[in-house]
């Protein structure tokens, strides 16, 4: 730049110049040194180049045969290359499908479940399938799909495995009345063996019927008790053997359906969700299940049904407690078990109230007693239906005073009141043997003879003991000790004497037109009636092993009764022997103002003394046999106080005449009349 710069550039180049000359001359000097070994060396260089030449000929041609050969070479080549390539994605392709088929087949083996309704196992399918083999292949478009699928396909399982449940609670629903009665023919079998067990301690070979299991029992009852003709049985598995297996509640009903969606929710984290849903349903069935028929008490079916489904619904829930890991637990069923309780018992007792039918308030309580056993033996608590039974009891006892009121009225009605004849010794056998009545004076009699009592007689004092029978045949398998059925006996039997019985005697003493034949044998019967109390008292006694003298045993009335009968009758003798004296002096027609006398008694009063004398002549006339009971009449004055009762009332009434105020004057003759009358009844008073 210097040099450019400043002045000096023609001086540079001159010396660049000179500089350049230097260097030709030291080149020239050494080619000139080197010349002929250059010479030699070019000529050389010229034979090689004509080897070379050859040598590229030859190479040209060899290069031209080796491509004309090769080329068959490469295209072989190029073929065994794209084999070679296609083994290779063949190869690769065949590893992916290795991954891929488990997938598919997993795929496919969940929908055969799905379509199978085998849905816990195509639940646990899903999860091997999205866990273990779709994390293999997720970067392929159709696992992606099916990832995305997932979801849907577990909600799908979860509503059809709903649906299946839905489909088993409206099983159980229709099948809980055949399990409550499968249930309650198991109980029952199994109290028919335990009575054939304690009844006979050494049981023989061959099988045992329910009547020869029951049989000691029906021989104390055998042609004594109404009820015991009539018992309806209605818990006898009839022509069944005892050994003969009864179907329970998981033969009638499939519980698959619930243990599967019970499964299935616990694997999808909803168990809480499903036991919540599972109670809410069974608790409204339970509901629909106590809600009683209207008409229940029409029918014994009707309790039956409406026991049957109660029985079966908790049956099931017991078999789910025990078959179930916490679906239901006990508190749940016990809360369920004091709603059916409260509920049960508010509809016996509603219902069983409108019942009349003393046959079917029996049959009831046997239904229920056995109801109580079936669900005590499940383990629920039964004592509040026992307490009803209580309850139930009294109204039975009720429904029993109507029927035997009505029993009563009939005999009392049919009864011709007159004393029994008897032809021979088998009737004469037959009557004491249905009433215990014994006269020495009276067996020593040739037949024919007369018992002293009408038919009413025997025939209520065999009420009375059907009456009894029909009291104690409630009080069975009511748990209850002697002392009590005995209480509840000789209480039932004294509303029976003082109350049904009372009332029907009281009616026919009072009825119009009711005879004095009729009123003296009726106070003869009620006389007999009343000696019986005792073997009533007895009769008691043998059925219930508890002695009179225990303390707080009742005692009967039925003395008591008997005497105000027979007092009623000795008062309506009275009043009717008034009445008719009265109807007479109705006929008296005195002529207050007559001047004369007649020669003889008024026609009136005539007719009145032949009338009293031939009522009393019942008194005097009876027959032989019942001499004895005249006596007894005596010696209780019915006789002499009729008489008496007849004779005051009759001067009282002729008292009156004299004093009514219509006679306001009279003569002597009517007077003298007066007296004559007066005189006459007297006379005929002495004799």
């Amino acid at each position: 730049r210097s040099v450019y710069d400043g002045e000096e550039h023609a001086r540079f180049m001159e010396k660049l110049e000179a500089r350049i000359r230097n260097h030709d001359r030291e080149i020239e000097k050494m080619c000139n040194f080197h010349y002929q070994g250059f010479v030699d060396s070019i000529t050389e260089l010229l034979k090689v180049r004509g080897e070379a030449q050859k040598l590229k000929n030859q190479v040209t041609d060899t290069n031209r045969k080796l491509q004309n050969e090769g080329k068959e070479l490469i295209i072989a080549m190029e073929e065994l290359k794209q084999c070679r390539l296609q083994q290779r994605n063949i190869s690769a392709t065949v590893d992916k499908l290795m991954l891929c088929l488990p997938v598919l087949e997993m795929y496919s083996k969940l929908r055969e479940q799905m379509k199978s309704k085998r849905h816990y196992p195509a639940l646990k399918t899903l999860e091997h399938l999205e866990h273990t083999y779709l994390p293999q292949v997720s970067h392929y478009r159709f696992c992606k799909i099916m990832v995305d699928n997932i979801p849907k396909l577990r909600e799908e399982i979860k509503e059809v495995s709903m649906s299946d449940l839905k489909d088993f609670l409206e099983s159980i629903r229709k099948h809980s009345d055949k399990i409550g009665e499968m249930a309650m023919k198991q109980a029952q079998q199994q109290r028919n063996l335990d009575n054939i067990v304690s009844q006979h301690p050494r049981i023989s070979g061959g099988k045992k019927s329910k009547k020869e299991a029951c049989g000691s029992s029906e021989l104390e009852v055998k042609n004594t008790s109404p009820m015991s003709e009539q018992d309806s049985g209605i818990l006898d598995v009839e022509d069944e053997d005892e050994d003969e297996e009864v179907p329970g509640a998981q033969d009638l009903v499939d519980f698959s359906p619930v243990y599967r969606c019970l499964h299935i929710y616990s694997v999808l984290s909803a168990r809480e969700t499903f036991e919540n849903y599972y109670r809410k349903q069974r608790r409204k069935q339970a509901r629909l299940v106590l809600q009683p028929p209207s008409n229940m008490h029409e029918t014994l079916d009707g309790y039956r049904k409406y026991f049957n489904q109660i029985v079966g619904f908790f049956v099931v829930e017991d078999h789910i407690l025990h078959t179930t890991q916490g679906l239901v637990n006990r508190a749940y069923i016990d809360e369920l078990w004091e709603m059916a309780l409260s509920k049960t018992i508010a509809a016996l007792r509603t219902h069983s109230s409108y019942c009349s039918d003393p046959s079917l308030v029996l049959d009831l309580k046997n239904l229920i007693v056995l109801f109580a056993d079936t669900l005590q033996g499940y383990g629920f608590p039964v004592n509040q239906l026992f307490d009803v039974l209580l309850e139930i009891q009294d109204q039975y006892s009720e429904t029993l005073l109507k029927k035997w009121s009505g029993v009563f009225r009939n005999i009392l009605d049919s009864d011709n009141y007159s004393p029994i004849p008897v032809t021979n010794e088998e009737v004469y056998k037959k009557i004491v043997g249905q009433f215990p009545f014994q006269d020495a004076e009276l067996e020593k009699q040739p037949f024919p003879k007369k018992f002293p009592f009408s038919e009413f007689v025997p025939k209520v004092y065999s009420q009375i003991k059907e009456f009894i029978y029909a009291c104690l045949k409630f009080s069975e398998d009511l748990h209850l000790s002697s002392t009590e059925v005995d209480d509840m006996i000789r209480k039932a039997t004294n509303l029976l004497l003082t109350r049904t019985l009372s009332n029907c005697l009281q009616n026919v003493i009072k009825r119009k037109n009711v005879g004095l034949t009729e009123l003296v044998q009726i106070i003869i019967n009620t006389t007999h009636l009343e000696k019986s109390c005792k073997f009533l008292e007895e009769f008691i006694t043998n059925i219930t092993n508890v002695l009179p003298e225990t303390v707080h045993t009742t005692k009967l009335y039925g003395t008591t009764t008997f005497k105000d009968a027979r007092h009623a009758a000795e008062e309506e003798i009275y009043t009717n022997l008034n009445q008719k004296i009265d109807q007479f002096l109705q006929l008296a027609d005195y002529n207050w103002m007559a001047m004369e006398p007649g020669s003889k008694a008024s026609d009136y009063l005539v007719d009145l003394i032949g009338f009293l004398r031939s009522t009393f002549a019942v008194f005097t006339h009876l027959p032989v046999s019942d001499l004895h009971h005249l006596r007894l009449l005596l010696q209780g004055k019915v006789a002499q106080t009729a008489c008496m009762s007849a004779c005051k009332h009759l001067s009282t009434s002729l008292m009156q005449l004299l004093l009514e105020a219509e006679v306001r004057q009279l003569t002597l003759g009517a007077l003298q009349q007066f007296n004559l009358d007066v005189e006459e009844c007297e006379r005929k008073a002495q004799n």
